[in-house]
Order: C-alpha cells, then structure tokens, then sequence
C-alpha cells in the first residue's frame, strides 16, 4: 500500500505486484503464474527488462546453478543482480554478505544515493530498488523476485 496527497487529502492506494521465483533447485514459477521444472546446471537469466521504451528501469536477475554433491538435483550456486550500473552477487557459501562489483560487502549496504538496498531479512537477504524491485535470495535454494504491476507484461 502506498499513501500520497491528493487534493491535500491523504490517499492510501493498493498496490499490486507481480511474483516469480526458483525453489529447490529445479521448481520455477513465472510472472504469469505458469509453474514448470527446469534440471539445466548452467548460467541463465532469470528475469530482465525485454520493453525497449527508455523511460523504464534496466536491470536483470541472473541466477547460476550447478549439480549438487552426491546428487544430479541441481542447486543455486549464485544470484547476480545487474540494476542502477551496480552489479550485485550473492554467493551460496557466503551468508550475510553479497559481492558489489566484486568486493565483497558485508549487509546492510545502500548504493546508488539509496536507490538501491540490500539488507538481511530473517535468514534471507532482500534486494530492494527505487522501482520497487524485490529480489529475496535465502543463500540456498530460495530465490523470489517481485516487480510493481506496472512493468507487467514489459519483462
């Protein structure tokens, strides 16, 4: 919900957000609520800007999986988060921490004049952008992505 002045009235107004995400190695769910498996141990994007008009935010969520030990289930082995020319990677092995360009950095951090946040939420860190891009990453096998309604159909 987000609540603004209007005609110097206060106005709540609900807010509405799209969800995907990747559980347990293989389990996905689109923006558009299809589910389906995918066991590809390799480098993919998970969600990007595909919407050519200027005015929207360009970023992209990469994940990277590999096969687990003593298993043929694949895993996360990292996230990366491309937003705001700041690249962020989350590291499976490194709890509480995320590489920022590369050095790592221990949470919480604020870049880019606090258009980007990335603090710890329970066991999880959450990535938060001024566009209201969410991306949740339990440094495991969890990863949810959450986009504002209004970029619908535009990823």
């Amino acid at each position: 919900e987000r609540c603004e002045m209007v005609d110097r009235q206060p106005e709540c107004i609900q807010e509405t957000f799209s969800t995907c995400w990747l559980a347990g190695g293989p389990h996905y769910r689109s923006f558009d609520g299809k589910t389906f498996d995918f066991m590809g141990t390799c480098a993919y994007t998970l969600t990007t800007i595909c919407n050519p008009d200027p005015t929207l935010p360009v970023f992209s969520v990469e994940v990277k999986k590999k096969e687990k030990e003593n298993s043929k289930v694949p895993s996360i082995s990292s996230i990366t988060i491309h937003v705001n020319n700041v690249t962020v990677t989350a590291v499976r092995s490194e709890n509480g921490m995320v590489r920022v360009n590369n050095h790592r950095s221990r949470l919480p951090i604020s870049l880019s004049h606090g258009k980007l946040r990335i603090h710890q939420k329970g066991k999880s860190m959450l990535i938060q952008t001024d566009f209201k891009l969410k991306v949740l990453y339990n440094w495991d096998d969890h990863v949810v992505v959450k986009l504002p309604a209004a970029l619908s159909g535009k990823v």
